[in-house]
């Protein structure tokens, strides 16, 4: 008869091994919970309302002519350019809450916008109309995730970042994976007019959520002190970049990334415009391939990249 202790023993072991597993898979440790589910609903709501927004403007780079791709790819650069300014000085006065939430108003009020002149606008002024929507839109997903990271870095510590990035990374992904199901699914209910103000939306929560992690760490120093003005100068990223060849790296990665998958979306777009004849299906095409595609990435994710991180 195996005695008290090596029965007690014996009911733990599955119980031990149950919570070693499921803290090498999810390494969330106590009080690191809640914060972690704001930041991870957070980037699941500025993803999701970009990818209901990306097959449309996707599209309507197409409607407006494959040839004219590039120029809208020019201006995209020097839109972003232009944007940095009014965006590094508003960082040298607001606090990242305060700044947030300015950044994020401002772009909901502009996709509003678009959904009134596109429900307005004729057919010809619909496809000025998509150029511009096309530049706007990868303004928008710059500015919107990268305020994200920006925010989540000072939230958690390196410790921290180093087990929790990889679940918010997962969190994006599936917000990419619902935001095209939307669009694929509704595209032809609710049209581009009603996915713009679902877009909207999500951000809106994605805003909100930000007013539930603040108060989290109100009574951290550090916490604290990264809820005042950002400060900095319009130069202070360039300047910091060309002084650190770390940072230089990971410019020139990009830069090589954004040649080829530039290159890669030139040829695509050929592709469906040869394949598809109207906008609506190929708002519809270009969901469903962020679909797949997010499907794939979140799968490699779980299985694979913390493993081989």
């Amino acid at each position: 008869m195996p005695s008290a202790t090596e029965s007690e023993a014996r009911a733990t072991r599955p119980t031990t091994w149950l919570r070693g597993v499921l803290h090498a898979w999810i390494p969330v440790r106590v009080g690191e919970w809640r914060p972690l589910f704001w930041c991870w609903l957070y980037v699941f709501c500025v993803l999701c309302s970009y990818y209901v927004i990306r097959p449309i403007r996707d599209a309507m780079g197409i409607d407006g002519g494959v040839r004219n791709l590039q120029w809208l790819f020019s201006a995209t650069l020097i839109c972003m350019l232009l944007a940095n300014l009014p965006f590094a000085a508003l960082a040298r006065r607001l606090t990242r809450a305060r700044f947030i939430a300015v950044a994020y108003r401002f772009f909901i009020v502009n996709l509003l916008v678009f959904a009134v002149l596109l429900s307005l606008g004729t057919r010809g002024q619909s496809i000025w109309i998509g150029r511009v929507f096309f530049v706007w839109v990868s303004v928008f997903n710059l500015f919107v995730v990268s305020v994200f990271w920006e925010l989540v870095v000072d939230v958690f510590n390196d410790d921290q970042g180093k087990r929790l990035f990889a679940l918010m990374a997962a969190g994006a992904t599936l917000g990419a994976i619902v935001g095209a199901t939307v669009t694929a699914t509704l595209n032809h209910l609710v049209g581009p007019v009603g996915l713009l103000v679902i877009s909207a939306m999500l951000l809106e929560v994605a805003l909100r959520c930000v007013r539930h992690i603040a108060p989290i760490y109100a009574r951290d120093q550090h916490f604290r002190s990264q809820f005042t003005a950002i400060g900095g100068t319009v130069l202070a990223g360039i300047s910091r970049t060309i002084h650190s060849p770390y940072l230089i790296n990971i410019c020139v990665y990009m830069l090589l990334f954004s040649m080829a998958s530039t290159t890669l979306y030139f040829e695509q777009a050929n592709v469906i415009h040869r394949t598809f004849a109207s906008g609506a299906s190929r708002v519809t095409f270009f969901a469903t391939l962020d679909l797949v595609g997010n499907a794939l990435t979140l799968l490699l994710q779980i299985l694979l990249t913390g493993k081989i991180v």
